[in-house]
């Protein structure tokens, strides 16, 4: 199949400037891989209305095409990164850009809304392949020592997919109509399957008698669960209705079968033991705190600067670019800054960037306006992105080979879920502090409800600190018992 064209040389056995420059490739197609997924999220968002012309829908009808694309990641992205580890992870990578590819033309094409959310669907399929395989593939590409700067670069891609998406989105509706916000991926997931098909290292198996066998029951009871949760958190605008509550249950349940079928499954699709890890438990919770806390921005921000500070729509969406493109700046040398200086530290010194502009939100904006805005977020955003560096580097740098599809899955499900309930608890948050509905709300409430918002978000990233103080002390305590060369996870 895919693997008939020869691949280059995992970064252990290439020497030279020609290895150097294999890898080079390598990290291109990871980072493409990368900002494609993170593209097919934020482009779909503007074509909503136009969406909703077009087949005569209404907003909660065509809001589908982007919950279809985010619950199908959020529900599987586990599963891919456990596939990756069983079938090949290069392997799964070249599928799952060729089926995100051929569902973004699908969704260029379709002739009615069904169609439309089913292709999405299945492009969010892909997308959740290319998100876990390119974090698992880093170290397969590039030595160990540039983990720190590669995971930068995946998180700076990730950015510019954020920041590039409604901009792109809406200057091809404008020219060429909604279809084209789909098709513009088609090009694009064609150099990206070439890049990888030529330059990833090839995959190394065991013999097929050797390797695991994959947990089916466990993956059903998975994706059950994350999608009841999913839908729990974005169905009803997140609001703690019947059905809400009902999904929430679904999922508590679905949890805890899923824990009892773990324990006794001969190949788990997650082994629970492995949560016991310092390292992996803590960066776990972590990203999905400071994912919570991100959310608010894009859910609380456009409220305040709209109806708070009174700015019209053209501005807002040149004041809410302001994050992205720093985040898109800062991934680089966060990146390089936790390869010189380690991740343990960067850790902390990210958490303690994000407080910092977390309670700056707080309070700058009201004092000093769009500029305190502004202000905040470029303390806020340059410390997500060092976080994200340092994290993805301490969890993903000394993982086993045969295990690093599904702990990224673990950890791009963290930031997921995040994500998930930033929008739903962070909104609920900012709405009972304003006392009103939002939508009516004056500039005076709405600033106070910005206030509390990015309190209890300072309060978050302040418990996420306090994990991260208490790993490192249990990782060191660790070290000191642990057996020579023994890997972490």
């Amino acid at each position: 199949m895919f693997m008939s064209k020869p691949a280059i040389a995992a970064p252990d056995e290439a020497s030279g400037s020609g290895g150097a420059a294999a890898a080079q490739w390598a990290l291109a197609s990871l980072s493409l891989s990368v900002l494609l997924s993170s593209l097919g999220t934020s482009i779909a968002n503007v074509g909503l209305p136009s969406l909703a012309a077009a087949f005569s829908a209404s907003f909660q009808q065509v809001q589908w095409v982007v919950l279809a694309y985010l619950l199908a990641i959020s529900t599987l992205i586990v599963t891919v990164g456990r596939l990756g580890d069983i079938i090949g992870r290069r392997r799964l990578l070249l599928a799952g850009i060729l089926l995100f590819t051929l569902s973004s033309a699908l969704s260029g094409a379709a002739s009615n809304l069904p169609v439309l959310i089913f292709a999405r669907s299945v492009q969010g399929l892909g997308a959740a392949v290319m998100m876990t395989l390119a974090m698992a593939l880093v170290g397969d590409a590039v030595a160990k020592e540039r983990t720190g700067s590669a995971m930068g670069l995946l998180g700076t891609m990730s950015a510019v997919g954020t920041a590039l998406g409604p901009s792109l989105g809406g200057v091809l509706i404008a020219g060429l109509g909604w279809r084209a916000i789909f098709l513009v991926n088609v090009p694009l997931g064609a150099l990206a399957f070439l890049l990888a098909w030529r330059s990833l290292p090839a995959d190394r198996q065991a013999p097929e008698a050797e390797r695991p066998g994959f947990d089916v029951r466990g993956t059903l009871l998975l994706g059950f669960t994350l999608a009841a949760y999913a839908l729990a958190m974005t169905v009803s605008r997140g609001s703690l209705g019947p059905l809400n509550l009902s999904l929430l249950a679904a999922a508590i349940l679905g949890a805890g079968l899923f824990v009892l079928v773990e324990r006794r499954a001969a190949s788990p699709l997650i082994r629970l033991q492995t949560l016991r890890n310092p390292v992996l438990a803590a960066g776990l919770a972590m990203s999905t705190l400071v994912s919570t806390v991100m959310m608010a921005t894009l859910v609380v921000g456009p409220f305040y600067l709209s109806r708070s500070l009174g700015l019209g729509a053209t501005m807002v969406g040149i004041v809410m670019a302001a994050g992205p493109v720093v985040s898109a700046l800062s991934g680089l040398p966060a990146g390089r800054a936790v390869d010189r200086l380690g991740a343990p530290f960067m850790i902390l010194a990210g958490l303690v960037a994000m407080a910092a502009g977390s309670f700056a939100l707080s309070v700058l904006p009201e004092m000093f306006g769009v500029a305190g805005y502004l202000a905040a977020m470029l303390v806020l955003t340059p410390g997500y992105q060092l976080f994200q560096a340092a994290n993805n580097t301490a969890v993903m740098r000394d993982v086993r080979p045969d295990r690093r599809g599904v702990v990224s899955g673990m950890l791009n499900l963290s930031r997921n879920l995040g994500l998930v309930t930033g929008a739903s608890a962070m909104g609920a948050i900012f709405a009972f502090a304003t006392a009103e509905d939002v939508a009516a709300a004056n500039a005076g409430t709405v600033s106070a409800g910005m206030q509390v918002t990015f309190a209890v978000a300072g309060v978050l990233v302040i418990g996420a600190l306090l994990i991260a103080l208490r790993s490192r002390a249990l990782a060191r305590s660790a070290e000191r018992v642990a057996m020579p060369g023994r890997d972490r996870t």
